[in-house]
C-alpha cells in the first residue's frame, strides 16, 4: 500500500495558539485573548476584560511572533509539503469592523506567506479559527447579520493580498463548534439559548457560501474547503433506540457539513428546527448563496471516536462532546481522556466520502501529551510516534483498499502550543518541544523530539517507512 504522488504532509497551528504578541503592531482583542488558563480541574473562565491577576495564555502562547523564522524553518527540515496555519483576524481588522485593513498585520503575514514558499511549503489558511474579535460584541457577534459581511469584507482582503500565493483555504474552523464549543466557534455563549446558537450557525454557513464564491470569482485555482470537528460515533448496541440515538447524535454535527457540501439545509434539521420553534433569519436570496457556495474539498479533525445511544438522544454535554453517556471498553484513553481509536480513522474516511464524494484532507489529528526531557536533553516521545504511526497505517488503508481520495495529513500541532480546550502547554502535541510551562515561564527554546526525525522520514519516504 502507498500513498498519492504529491501527497500534501505537514502540520496545523492556530494563530491565536501559537503568536502571542496579543497587542503588538495595532491588534485587537479577539474571543480567544479572553479565556484565562485552566487550573485545579476547573475549566477555561471567560473574562469580560483583561483581569491582571489572571492568565491568559494566548497572550504570550510560544512567541511565534518573533520566532516564526526559526519555526518555519524547523517545518522546512521535516520537509513540509503544506502548512495549515490560520490569520487573526484582529491583526487586519483590529476591531472587525474597522474601515481600512492593518497594513502592519498584512505585513506579518506577507512574511509568514513569502517564507513558506521559498521552502516550498504550501500554505493552507484558514480565515477564522477560533478568534472572533472582541469589536464585534456591539453586534451580538455571529448572531448579527452585519458580521457576516464584515467577515466577507475581512476575506476578500486576505484573497485578493494573496491571490497567487495561497491557494487552498478554509473559511471557519471546525464549524460545529457552534454546537459544543459556542465562545469559541463564534462568541456565542455556552450557555447561550439553542436558538442564538442556531443564528449564528445560519449567519456562519452563509458567510463561508459567500466567500467560496468570492474566492473562485478572484481567481479559479483558488481552493477553499470547510473544515468539520470529527465527531464519529458508534452506537452503543444493535438496539434499534441505541441506533436511532446514534443517529441523532451524529446530525447534530452533520447538518454543518451538509449545507456546506450541498448547499442547502438537510430536512432532519429543518424539522428539529420546527419542533423547537426556532425560525432561521433568512434573507431573500439567501438560498441561491448557499447553493452556489459549496465547498471544493473537506478538512476534518479527528482525535477520537464516541459511543452513543438511547441515552444521548442528539444531546451533546461536556468538552468536545465527550460525555455522551457511554464510553468504549475496546480502546485506550489519552492522559486527558479522550479515546485513542486508530482504526476509527479509516471508519471515518469512508464515512465522510460516501456522504459527500468530495476529496478528503486530515487538518489536525495528533497526541496531546507530557513529555520528559532527558538526562541526555533527548525527548523520547515514542507514544506519540506510535499514535500517529497507527492512524497513518489507517488512512493508507482508506485510501488504498477503499478507494477513498485523500490529499493529505497536517499533524496537530506539530510544534507545542497552547491546548484550545484548556489553554495548558504541557498537553504537548508538538514534533518540537517548545520550553514554556503553562504559565509561558521558560526559555522558550525550540527542542527536536524524537518524532521530528520519525516524521521526517516518513515525509521524505512519501508515507512508506513507518518505523520507529
Amino acid at each position: 500500500m502507498s500513498f498519492p504522488k504529491g501527497f500534501l504532509w505537514g502540520g496545523a497551528t492556530s494563530a491565536a495558539q501559537i503568536e502571542g504578541a496579543y497587542n503588538r503592531d495595532g491588534k485587537g482583542l479577539s474571543t480567544a485573548d479572553m479565556m484565562t488558563l485552566a487550573e485545579s480541574g476547573n475549566p477555561r473562565e471567560i473574562t469580560e476584560k483583561i483581569e491582571s491577576d489572571k492568565f491568559y495564555p494566548t497572550h504570550f502562547a510560544i512567541d511565534h511572533y518573533d520566532r516564526y523564522e526559526e519555526d518555519i524553518a524547523l517545518f522546512a527540515e521535516m520537509g513540509f509539503k503544506v502548512y495549515r496555519l490560520s490569520f487573526a483576524w484582529t491583526r487586519i481588522f483590529p476591531n472587525g469592523d474597522d474601515e481600512v485593513p492593518n497594513e502592519k498585520g498584512l505585513a506579518f503575514y506577507d512574511k509568514v506567506i513569502d517564507l513558506c514558499l521559498s521552502y516550498g511549503i504550501e500554505p493552507l489558511v484558514t480565515i477564522q479559527h477560533f478568534d472572533t474579535p472582541m469589536g464585534l460584541e456591539k453586534y451580538g457577534f455571529w448572531k448579527s447579520r452585519k458580521v457576516v459581511d464584515l467577515f466577507v469584507k475581512y476575506s476578500e482582503v486576505l484573497l485578493r493580498h494573496f491571490n497567487g500565493r495561497v491557494r487552498y483555504w478554509l473559511t471557519f474552523n471546525e464549524i460545529n463548534n457552534m454546537s459544543t464549543m459556542p465562545w469559541n466557534a463564534g462568541g456565542i455563549s455556552i450557555n447561550a439559548s439553542e436558538k442564538d446558537k442556531m443564528v449564528a450557525a445560519y449567519h456562519q454557513l452563509v458567510a463561508s457560501a459567500k466567500v467560496v464564491k468570492l474566492a473562485h470569482e478572484i481567481d479559479p485555482n483558488n481552493q477553499v474547503g470547510m473544515m468539520y470537528n470529527g465527531h464519529f460515533s458508534y452506537p452503543n448496541s444493535p438496539d434499534p433506540e441505541d441506533i436511532q440515538g446514534n443517529e441523532e447524535f451524529q446530525q447534530k454535527m452533520l447538518f454543518y457539513a451538509d449545507v456546506q457540501c450541498r448547499g442547502v439545509y438537510p430536512n432532519f434539521k429543518l424539522k428539529e428546527l420546527e419542533r423547537q420553534n426556532i425560525v432561521l433569519p433568512t434573507q431573500e436570496g439567501d438560498a441561491e448563496i448557499l447553493k452556489e457556495g459549496t465547498v471544493d474539498y473537506i478538512s476534518f479533525s479527528y482525535y477520537l471516536t464516541h459511543v452513543c445511544g438511547k441515552k444521548t438522544k442528539g444531546i451533546i454535554k461536556g468538552l468536545n462532546g465527550l460525555e455522551t453517556g457511554y464510553t468504549n471498553p475496546y480502546i485506550k484513553r489519552t492522559q486527558w481522556g479522550w479515546g485513542i481509536d486508530p482504526k476509527g480513522l479509516r471508519y471515518a474516511l469512508n464515512f465522510l466520502y460516501n456522504r459527500y464524494q468530495l476529496l478528503l484532507i486530515i487538518v489536525e489529528n495528533g497526541l496531546g501529551a507530557e513529555d520528559k526531557i532527558e538526562e541526555d536533553g533527548t525527548i523520547q516521545d515514542d507514544y506519540r510516534i506510535d499514535y500517529i504511526k497507527q492512524h497513518l497505517i489507517e488512512m493508507k488503508k482508506a485510501i488504498d483498499l477503499d478507494g477513498v481520495p485523500v490529499m493529505g495529513y497536517t499533524a496537530w500541532g506539530p510544534i507545542d502550543l497552547v491546548a484550545a480546550s484548556t489553554g495548558q502547554l504541557r498537553k504537548r502535541y508538538g514534533f518540537i518541544y517548545v520550553d514554556l510551562n503553562d504559565f509561558g515561564q521558560g526559555t522558550g527554546n525550540r527542542i527536536r523530539k524524537k518524532s521530528f526525525d520519525w516524521y521526517k522520514e516518513v515525509i521524505s519516504s512519501n508515507g512508506e517507512n513507518l518505523s520507529i
